[in-house]
């Protein structure tokens, strides 16, 4: 039972429906007007079943089993992966997120994304072979007709797989120093050369083909990032009427030895060494970053979303343990030989730890979902060309690097602590925490490392928007805090809240007023400011659920009088230890100087 996996059906159900109201609000509506909430609580029910039965009991075997390379460059996989990947289609899973027009479910996003908690909470290394999807998605919203009907429904009905490719050795999160070069051919696809490193799923023995999205450069296109194409590259050459050709020339060299995720197939890639590989021009624009952001804001989403699961698994396995390990009498009676010796989740440094857990995941939870309920709203108002969700769409923006940043961050700190709960044996492999902490480490570092989001969130998703999106999302902070949501109950913690959020406003004034003076202002504090925001958010997020969960509590009893209980408790551990944090925040970064880039290299 050490390894099996806990999920938080509960909390994932008061988010959607009774938080962010899907049911009443998205359900039913727009696109999504063919489901209702029943419907959608029976696929949570059914994807939690099936994640306990088939992806859960891989993990672990295909952790110690690892993956091999032949010869030929082919990766393969543990039969017990294999075998949960299998059933993922097998059961339809891999609809759950298409629109019907290309023969999925055309679930919500915020629907989607709560069943890929339970997807990469319970197996992170499966879930993230099934990036077949989202290939489809792109070439199906940015490629020509041709391409469409090449690929899209392939992809679809024969479960191939996906890739993207962007690092290259040397170059790192320096996209723009790209040295993968592109040629057009005299038959209209472009033969393609060059090395890509740390590529997730770049092969594997699983599925027929994998389509690989490929940044390159083509000649004579100008340097940086503008100068970039995205190209689709599948493995076997897809003839123009979706058969299968020939083996293209995109092979693994070789699959890193990592410190987690060992099952998951991260390749270096070898583009027209020995055999031409050949690839098509997404959309017939030359237009590459833009393109391949389609796939890593989704990926950033999932990154965070596997992070946030990560800390709630683990968080539910530490009270499990904590609820049933026996050591030691109660401090107060530390030193009465005769007292009798008790659960550890009696010990108060235990419930301060769980508390911390406690609070930390279901926060992360609500600002995931929050997340994708905008999403919901960006696709229910036309999608993201489409003026009307141009405001909605902006504030997903905000969100990602929240979500990719903070989650990816924080997790492994709440993941220390529930080894912590364990004890000694948590060290020990006879645990899943042991593996849970080598498996989340990657999440901040890949698809930009948590400075990366800091930059982005700064720059781009802020100064470049003139703050106005901020603007708005601080201003529902103020409702909040005006409204007095909460009533007398809560009014320590709304207290809390205010401070919190004139402190982040100070934070953002006077970082704007610094960067005048020089953008290392901003390097030396982007995580510090990225992480203010994002404490802040989730203690709003936090209290709006508390004062829910207060007016349900007079007509509750048994677990979910205790469930609702739980959340106000959360919220007042979060105002009461977090919040103040920022304060400290505030004058860490009022004060800062530039004195640490003048100290020498030698001194370090």
């Amino acid at each position: 039972m050490s390894h099996a996996y806990r999920s938080s059906r509960r909390d994932v159900e008061f988010c959607l429906f009774e938080f962010l109201e899907i049911g009443r609000n998205t359900l039913g509506h727009g696109p999504f007007a063919h489901m209702d909430e029943a419907t959608a609580r029976e696929m949570l029910t059914a994807v939690e079943k099936f994640c306990h039965q088939v992806f859960s009991p891989s993990l672990a075997s295909s952790d110690r089993e690892g993956l091999t390379l032949d010869r030929q460059g082919n990766v393969k996989l543990p039969d017990g992966l294999r075998a949960s990947l299998d059933g993922f289609y097998d059961q339809g899973w891999n609809l759950l997120d298409l629109p019907e027009r290309i023969g999925g479910v055309g679930a919500p996003p915020s629907l989607v994304w709560a069943a890929f908690e339970f997807m990469v909470g319970s197996n992170p290394t499966a879930a993230f072979y099934l990036l077949g999807n989202m290939m489809a998605l792109v070439i199906d919203d940015l490629g020509t007709e041709a391409q469409k009907q090449r690929f899209v429904s392939r992809i679809v009905e024969r479960r191939w797989g996906g890739s993207m490719m962007l690092t290259e050795p040397d170059v790192g999160s320096d996209v723009g120093s790209g040295r993968t070069r592109a040629r057009l051919a005299e038959d209209g696809t472009w033969h393609l050369e060059g090395t890509k490193r740390f590529i997730t799923n770049g092969d594997y023995d699983q599925t027929e083909n994998i389509v690989h999205m490929v940044l390159a450069r083509p000649e004579g296109a100008a340097s940086g990032t503008k100068g970039l194409s995205l190209f689709i590259v599948p493995k076997f050459w897809v003839e123009e009427d979706g058969s299968l050709g020939a083996r293209n020339g995109v092979f693994c060299a070789s699959i890193e030895h990592k410190m987690g995720l060992r099952a998951s197939a991260t390749c270096e890639m070898v583009l027209g060494e020995s055999t031409p590989c050949r690839g098509l021009l997404m959309g017939e624009v030359h237009d590459g970053i833009r393109q391949m952001f389609h796939v890593i804001e989704h990926a950033r989403m999932a990154v965070g979303v596997k992070s946030m699961a990560s800390a709630a698994n683990a968080y539910q396995a530490a009270l499990a343990y904590t609820k049933e390990r026996v050591q030691g009498p109660e401090l107060e009676r530390a030193q009465d030989k005769k007292a009798p010796r008790v659960r550890i989740i009696q010990h108060a440094d235990v419930r301060r730890m769980l508390m911390h857990q406690k609070a930390f995941s279901e926060g992360m939870r609500a600002l995931c979902l929050y997340t994708a309920h905008t999403q919901d709203q960006v696709e229910m108002l036309g999608g993201h060309r489409n003026p009307r969700a141009a405001q909605k769409d902006k504030l997903n923006d905000l969100l990602l690097p929240l979500v990719k940043g903070y989650c990816s961050e924080r997790a492994y700190e709440l993941l220390a602590l529930s080894l912590q709960c364990h004890g000694g044996a948590g060290y020990c492999q006879d645990f899943a925490v042991e593996q849970a902490i080598r498996d989340q480490k990657v999440d901040t570092l890949y698809e930009g490392t948590t400075h990366i989001q800091a930059l982005d969130l700064f720059f781009r998703k802020i100064a470049r928007d003139m703050g106005e999106t901020l603007r708005l999302l601080l201003t529902e902070i103020e409702q909040t805090v005006k409204g007095e949501v909460g009533g007398e109950a809560l009014s320590q913690e709304r207290a809390a809240l205010s401070r919190a959020l004139q402190d982040v406003q100070a934070i953002f004034g006077v970082a704007l007023s610094k960067v005048s003076e020089s953008l290392n202002h901003i390097g030396l504090h982007g995580n510090r400011i990225l992480f203010s925001l994002g404490e802040l958010v989730i203690g709003w997020l936090l209290h709006r659920q508390a004062a829910l969960a207060l007016e349900k509590l007079p007509d509750t009893v048994g677990t979910d009088w205790e469930f609702y209980t739980g959340k106000v408790a959360a919220c007042r551990y979060f105002a009461a230890t977090i919040l103040p944090g920022l304060s400290l925040n505030r004058r860490l970064i009022e004060a800062s100087t530039l004195t640490l880039l003048d100290v020498p290299e030698g001194a370090f």
